[in-house]
């Protein structure tokens, strides 16, 4: 899903509460790291949160926020992979205060992932978790952001969107809780338009 899609899907899920949601978790997955590099983002065996990674990355490079891109941490590495698609998870050991751990698991988080997450937290990390509602991740969370099954009866909504969703909350700098600032999705809306068509000719 591009830029321009969120934005439009955000538009058709502002009466139902997640984009607010969203935005209040984004807003502490963008306070919370402090230097770039200490945003380190982990999946299950089974899903690695890749798009999240990407989209987080592009959200960095457009706000300006250097913190604000991933370390993707994974499970297995393939022979020859980039650096940057090398991190395992050896990383979350030296997980520090100023650091935050961003737990992405639609079903149950496996023990080891637990006990990596557990021992990040008694180091000073913060812990984020996107979950399906899994109670035991979230004992270890600062804070959750739960799409259960009960919440997709509402339109457009899906685990994969509520990513899209945080990515794109995440660059917004002018927003803050009960403001009604719409600066932040025009801004959004506008640098979305630029990536697809590139920027308006000056006058």
């Amino acid at each position: 899903m591009d830029a321009a899609r969120t934005v439009v899907l955000r538009e058709l899920l502002s009466s139902s509460g997640w984009v607010e949601r969203t935005r209040g978790f984004a807003r502490t997955l963008r306070t919370s790291t402090k230097n770039p590099g200490g945003l380190l983002l982990v999946g299950t065996p089974e899903e690695e949160p890749w798009h999240l990674a990407a989209h987080l990355d592009d959200e960095s490079r457009l706000s300006g926020i250097a913190a604000l891109a991933p370390t993707l941490v994974r499970w297995q590495v393939p022979q020859g992979a980039p650096p940057h698609l090398s991190v395992t998870l050896r990383r979350l050991e030296a997980a520090r205060r100023g650091e935050t751990v961003f737990v992405v698991a639609e079903q149950a988080a496996p023990v080891p992932l637990l006990e990596r997450v557990a021992d990040a937290r008694k180091t000073g990390a913060t812990v984020l978790t996107l979950d399906g509602g899994d109670a035991e991740l979230e004992g270890l969370a600062h804070e959750s952001l739960t799409v259960m099954e009960a919440d997709l009866v509402v339109p457009q909504l899906s685990f994969d969107t509520v990513q899209h969703l945080v990515s794109l909350a995440a660059g917004e700098t002018g927003w803050s809780p009960g403001s009604g600032s719409r600066r932040g999705f025009r801004d959004r809306l506008a640098r979305a338009l630029d990536v697809i068509s590139g920027p308006a000719p000056r006058r």
